[in-house]
């Protein structure tokens, strides 16, 4: 729901004269060559998720509250972007595969999305805290798979309409719920809600802290960048203007709307038991949604919202991370190595994040812990500290090496 630098290779040997020297070695492509850059961007997806999970509270306030508060939903928008951009990088980059190899890497996906959906309710299973986000990613490998061919443009249409339109479709679905029974019986139906004990599909599609209907914008615009080719000149730079855009658009767009739209601060404020609604443009401490959602709420930005504000100004905050992690690692060695220890925890993400949940099973998270920022700074650490001993001498993590090796099974597929 993550690929090694290509290998610096020593000179070879000079051939003898008389020898026809053999043709070049072919260059790697896009799609062969592991982005350090993309690896760094998901170590700090999934550094960022620790920190919403074991970290203090943003209400500390000064620099550390803002780090804080900025890792919190926009860590999680973060990787699910890399998850669409890798779901490229195993279907063909820069082009789609086609004939067989096409329809092996369309089930490498299939058999990836069933294996984290499993390891998702595997790890909620265990009764932690902590909203596990594998299973909505693994419904969302198969809820996008379909698009995998579509071209960048195309693509990035796709993700726009779906942050315009599902995030009221899933707001009139959520309302049909609470008006009716007609869920009740879809769940007791479900073969899923069955298996796992939960509300199943209608949980993982709407109800769900991670709804699958308004995630899927995040996936679909991962795709749509891992079709461009980033080593063209100027792109970067466009992509960063992109993600400022799409940042000010989303959370500038909505500071306007509540307070430019009558009483929409205080039906906000109402209907929720954070904190001031003034901060539901940007910030999560607004609080949770009480029994009612009123229509206001779609104007609210908050990185947990599920409303269009929220996608736009996420995916700006990811595309903009994305693009300045890949001119990092090309154009600045000194940091790239001294970001190596985050640059291991992207390569090994799935293996990480499925610790820290086990970590927090086995200590949790509650002050008597220890504080919570002592307990941040520890799964940070160790986490750096074992993905590097790790990546020194493997390709992939642990977990990563066992899913590839499930997916192998496509192989037989003719």
């Amino acid at each position: 729901m993550t690929q090694p630098a290509p290998p610096v290779l020593a000179h070879p040997l000079p051939e003898p004269p008389s020898r026809t020297p053999d043709p070049p070695p072919p260059s790697r492509t896009p799609s062969t060559g592991r982005l350090v850059g993309i690896d760094l961007a998901r170590g700090l997806a999934v550094l960022g998720m620790y920190a919403a999970h074991v970290g203090p509270e943003p209400a500390v306030g000064g620099p550390l509250g803002f780090v804080l508060e900025l890792a919190r939903g926009r860590s999680s928008a973060l990787f699910a972007l890399l998850a669409g951009f890798s779901l490229v990088l195993v279907t063909g980059r820069p082009e789609p595969r086609t004939g067989r190899a096409g329809r092996q890497a369309v089930g490498r996906i299939v058999i990836r999305a069933l294996v984290l959906m499993a390891l998702g309710y595997a790890l909620t299973a265990l009764d932690t805290d902590v909203d596990v986000i594998l299973s909505c990613y693994g419904l969302l490998f198969l809820l996008v798979l379909p698009l995998h061919r579509l071209r960048a443009r195309t693509l990035a249409a796709v993700a726009a309409a779906g942050a315009l339109v599902l995030p009221q479709v899933l707001y009139a679905v959520r309302q049909s719920i609470e008006g009716g029974g007609w869920a009740d019986a879809v769940v007791a139906g479900d073969p899923l809600a069955m298996v796992t004990g939960t509300d199943g599909f209608t949980e993982l599609l709407f109800t769900g802290a991670y709804p699958a209907l308004t995630w899927m914008p995040f996936m679909v615009a991962g795709m749509a960048l891992a079709r461009l080719d980033l080593t063209r000149p100027g792109l970067r730079v466009r992509l960063l203007r992109t993600g400022g855009a799409l940042t000010l658009l989303g959370y500038g767009g909505s500071w306007l709307a509540l307070h430019l739209v009558p009483h929409a601060l205080i039906a906000v404020g109402a209907a929720t038991d954070g904190g001031p609604a003034s901060s539901a443009w940007w910030s999560d401490t607004v609080g949770d949604l009480g029994d009612d959602t009123p229509p206001a709420w779609l104007l609210v930005a908050a990185p947990h919202s599920q409303t269009t504000f929220s996608i736009l100004g996420n995916t700006g905050v990811a595309l903009t991370v994305v693009v300045l992690c890949l001119w990092a690692t090309h154009r600045l060695p000194r940091l790239t190595r001294l970001a190596a220890p985050v640059t291991s925890v992207g390569m090994t993400a799935l293996t990480a994040y499925v610790l820290h949940i086990l970590a927090i099973r086995a200590v949790g998270t509650e002050e008597s812990t220890g504080p919570a920022l002592l307990s941040l700074l520890i799964f940070v650490a160790v986490s750096m500290l074992l993905a590097t001993a790790w990546t020194r001498r493997f390709r992939r993590g642990p977990l990563e090496h066992l899913l590839h090796g499930t997916t192998r099974i496509a192989d037989r597929i003719t």
